[in-house]
């Protein structure tokens, strides 16, 4: 019986713990092409806040959400031409899809900022 017990409220601690990591945390990445300026933001409960942090974080008037992530990690790259952006959920699969995205626009694509929010 005691095991029984035991067992069964193992399982509902795990349950528990699985529920809290699946939560939404938001981040986001600003960009200003005329500058080069960026601002960034992670851990937030809405995308609409991390949005805004990112904005707020980035200091020029044209600072625009290049992306935004839930769960994920998103990237800027920028070449001499243009620019694009990327998320996935690692690191290196936002960092590819941001420079892929710059590719088409411009040459020789180098990430200038990545971040995770709530990805593994």
């Amino acid at each position: 019986m005691k095991r029984t017990i035991l067992a069964s409220l193992s399982f509902c601690i795990l349950l528990a713990g699985a529920g809290q990591s699946m939560a939404d945390s938001f981040g986001a990445i600003a960009y200003s092409p005329r500058t080069g300026a960026l601002g960034w933001s992670y851990d937030h409960t809405s995308r609409r806040n991390a949005e805004r942090a990112a904005q707020s974080n980035c200091d020029a008037s044209d600072c625009r959400v290049a992306i935004w992530f839930d769960q994920a990690c998103g990237a800027v790259a920028k070449g001499p031409d243009g620019w694009g952006s990327g998320w996935g959920y690692s690191r290196r699969e936002a960092e590819n899809q941001a420079i892929g995205s710059c590719r088409q626009n411009s040459h020789g694509c180098q990430v200038i900022r990545w971040q995770c929010s709530g990805a593994r």
